[in-house]
């Protein structure tokens, strides 16, 4: 049972609504609101602006600017107004009944567009939970439906309203959601106790909405994740294992894009995606280089990952689509110590990708085994072992007929194949390294 909400048809002609208020400390931004919106596939037919000193307590709005808001409706044939603001409850419904229309605020635009990209099983409970959650204060409006998922006559306790009813399925599927999130979290921490056991360094990518991590992640990986110019193209976290020359295997991971302010709740209801990003080994910062608002989009996604507490991991800068800038080059910047900290490239064109992984090698912490061994006849499970792994670099054999390896892997692939092929380091002979 789904109590997704039902989304109209896209292109919907909608009335935006930004107002500058003196009592923020940090207002939203007004073009990423109109991105947000076309994102969500919206019509912008009227974009309005105002300020006021604090929020209208009824309206949001004063009521001058309401009037304004009703003419615009009708003159523009609008059927949705839209506010880059968070509203109340109470203020959605009054400004509804006023304006003859549906009313939207940031947190329900975002929870639609989320809607939209879902894509996985767990990304449409992880959202549906969000909306429910959102949604279930606004109740009193337009939740009769809900009887008929519950079979109506019969199912209600003595003297239950419909309100009262719709609250408690609303709980009720609450509950559902979160039982079944937290079974796929406890899947999720398997699966990173197994990546530890193993060794297996995680590369998250993080950063603002539309940075072109997708594009990157699937540049590197040779995946084919969806990767689009519009907010929140990806949704669903992905996982893919790469195997690098200089370290051996490597799990990166995509990750939603951030966006200032995101809501408490999508925070909470993703939790368990970004989890992905708070146990990684590294994180990599993708960075639009060529957006005007760089510095202040690094600052969001640092307060984000503060938020899931990620910010202490180890992290490298990655500036993206400079092919978008003039005379940028391709290149690693350092630090004193001469560790990478920044690198510079353009995913679309793969300029720079081979310093990306360079520098990601050197962030890692190494333990590769480079070896030169003489394997005996005897131990050729472990020559057949050390050539499915792909570890062997070059091979002689000896007038004694002893088999010369070149060798070079995971310290912990190693010791493993050494135990599956029943053989101790001290069975071994080593030529050198």
């Amino acid at each position: 049972m789904s109590l997704f909400f039902e989304r109209p048809d896209v292109g919907e002609r909608a009335i935006l609504v930004h107002l500058k208020l003196n009592s923020e400390s940090e207002p939203e931004d007004p073009r990423e609101f109109e991105e947000l919106v076309i994102s969500a596939g919206g019509d912008p037919v009227e974009f309005l602006t105002g300020s006021r000193q604090s929020p209208h307590a009824k309206f949001f709005v004063g009521t001058g600017k309401l009037e304004e808001i009703g003419n615009l409706v009708k003159s523009r044939d609008a059927e949705i107004v839209i506010f880059n603001h968070n509203l109340s409850p109470s203020q959605e419904r009054n400004l509804e009944a006023e304006l003859k229309c549906r009313v939207l605020d940031r947190t329900g635009l975002i929870l639609d567009i989320f809607a939209q990209r879902a894509r996985t099983h767990e990304g449409k409970l992880q959202v549906e939970l969000a909306q429910l959650q959102h949604l279930s204060s606004r109740l009193v409006r337009g939740w009769t439906h809900l009887d008929r998922e519950k079979g109506g006559i019969g199912m209600r306790g003595p003297g239950e309203t419909q309100l009262e009813s719709d609250r408690r399925m609303v709980r009720e599927r609450i509950q559902t959601i979160k039982k079944r999130l937290e079974k796929v979290r406890k899947q999720r921490g398997q699966s990173r106790r197994s990546r530890d056991r193993a060794e297996i360094p995680t590369v998250s990518l993080v950063g603002y909405t539309n940075a072109g991590k997708s594009t990157l992640f699937n540049r590197m990986t040779g995946s084919d994740v969806f990767a689009a110019d519009q907010l929140f193209a990806t949704l669903d976290p992905t996982m893919r294992r790469l195997d690098l020359a200089e370290l051996g295997p490597v799990i990166f991971a995509d990750t939603v894009g951030f966006i200032s302010h995101l809501p408490h709740r999508l925070v909470d209801a993703f939790r368990a995606t970004l989890e992905e990003a708070a146990s990684a080994t590294l994180l990599l910062h993708i960075i639009d280089a060529a957006a005007e608002e760089r510095a202040i989009n690094i600052k969001r996604v640092d307060e984000v990952l503060k938020e899931i507490d990620a910010h202490r991991l180890p992290t490298l800068m990655v500036y993206n689509k400079i092919d978008l800038l003039d005379n940028v080059q391709p290149r690693i910047d350092r630090n004193d110590s001469g560790m990478p900290v920044a690198v510079w490239l353009s995913a679309l064109s793969g300029e720079g990708l081979d310093l990306l992984l360079q520098a990601i090698v050197e962030c890692l912490p190494s333990q590769i085994v480079h070896k030169h061994l003489q394997l005996q006849p005897d131990q050729g499970a472990l020559r057949a072992a050390l050539y499915s792994h792909k570890a062997v670099v070059a091979e002689q054999v000896n007038e004694q007929g002893a088999i010369n390896l070149e060798i070079k892997l995971a310290e912990s692939d190693f010791l493993r194949l050494l135990k599956s092929s029943g053989l101790k380091l001290q069975d071994l002979v080593s030529l050198s390294g």
